[in-house]
């Protein structure tokens, strides 16, 4: 599998990142082992997750996400095959939420804890804290970074102004920078990271990471009018997609698919990985079934031409 820089991290990673998101909540402990098993086996190596997820399921405190790796470690996968990145920030109910420098260091700790390894490859921001001083998020990293704890750091969620900001900080006061940014990106939502922002990241030689890579599974295709999105636990995030900018991209999706012998999930994938300054988009899968398709994605070069009529219908 060919592996892409992640910014000046110094890791390298597959062209397509696991999103963890779903372990301990659609995807039981058993399930997220063989998904896990089966990432690795074909040679991809990012697991993306966050201290926050998934907390919003009734009865879970958070968490939940990074024990079911911690767990997959301890069962003897190999932690030297993946790179393991998680995040802070987000409220964490009594735990607490921001990026203050007691925060960031207590919640690394936390997430040490959960993961059972002695290092977190990727450390992230999980969304900007406008409260807190980016100097004093930036000394933290940096003490996490000395300390061996955490090999690199990046942010999600950060606009161009922030991201350039914080780049300046840790230039200035000669603290590790973010090396990668992990935005909301997909065909069908372009808007949030193209223009200044997705020029920024290519400048500075940033990673991208992006997230909701199938657009909450509209791009899937298995939503094609509002009857598909009844009792579906993504229907309001999906609907505002069902019009006929989106019916259009559906069929450019069916279209070039069929040309390539794929699914619209796998030409989706195909068209962020190929997007300028994208390293590795994050897809989280529920069962073996799903995440093989997904993979799939890995193995198909798209030409110019599905490529103009991608960035065109979409556009």
């Amino acid at each position: 599998m060919e592996k892409r820089k992640l910014g000046d991290s110094g890791l390298s990673v597959a062209p397509l990142a696991l999103g963890g998101n779903v372990f301990g909540w659609t995807a039981d402990e058993a399930t997220s082992f063989s998904i896990i098993d089966a990432f690795v086996d074909r040679g991809l190596n990012l697991i993306d997750t966050a201290d926050v997820y998934s907390i919003w399921v009734d009865g879970h405190q958070g968490g939940e996400s990074e024990a079911i790796i911690g767990k997959w470690l301890q069962r003897g996968g190999d932690r030297d095959k993946i790179l393991v990145a998680t995040k802070v920030g987000m409220d964490m109910r009594s735990a607490g939420k921001g990026l203050s420098k007691s925060h960031i260091i207590q919640s690394a700790e936390a997430s040490l804890r959960r993961l059972r390894t002695d290092r977190i490859d990727l450390y992230q921001a999980h969304v900007d804290d406008v409260w807190t001083p980016l100097e004093e998020t930036l000394e933290a990293f940096a003490s996490l970074v000395q300390a061996g704890k955490v090999r690199a750091i990046g942010a999600s969620n950060y606009v161009e102004s922030r991201l350039a900001d914080a780049l300046a900080v840790s230039k200035a006061k000669g603290y590790p920078r973010y090396a990668c940014l992990q935005p909301h990106y997909n065909l069908a939502n372009r808007a949030l990271f193209e223009g200044g922002l997705q020029r920024l990241c290519i400048s500075e030689g940033i990673g991208v990471i992006p997230y909701y890579a199938l657009a909450a599974g509209f791009l899937t295709g298995k939503y094609r009018d509002m009857k598909d999105l009844e009792g579906k636990a993504r229907g309001k995030t999906v609907a505002h997609y069902l019009d006929p900018r989106g019916f259009d991209i559906l069929a450019a999706l069916d279209s070039v698919a069929a040309r390539h012998q794929a699914t619209p999930t796998q030409i989706a994938l195909a068209w962020l990985i190929a997007q300028p300054g994208v390293t590795a988009p994050i897809v989280s899968a529920t069962n073996l079934a799903q995440f093989n398709e997904i993979a799939g994605a890995t193995e198909i070069r798209l030409d110019a031409a599905a490529l103009d009529r991608l960035n065109k219908v979409s556009a």
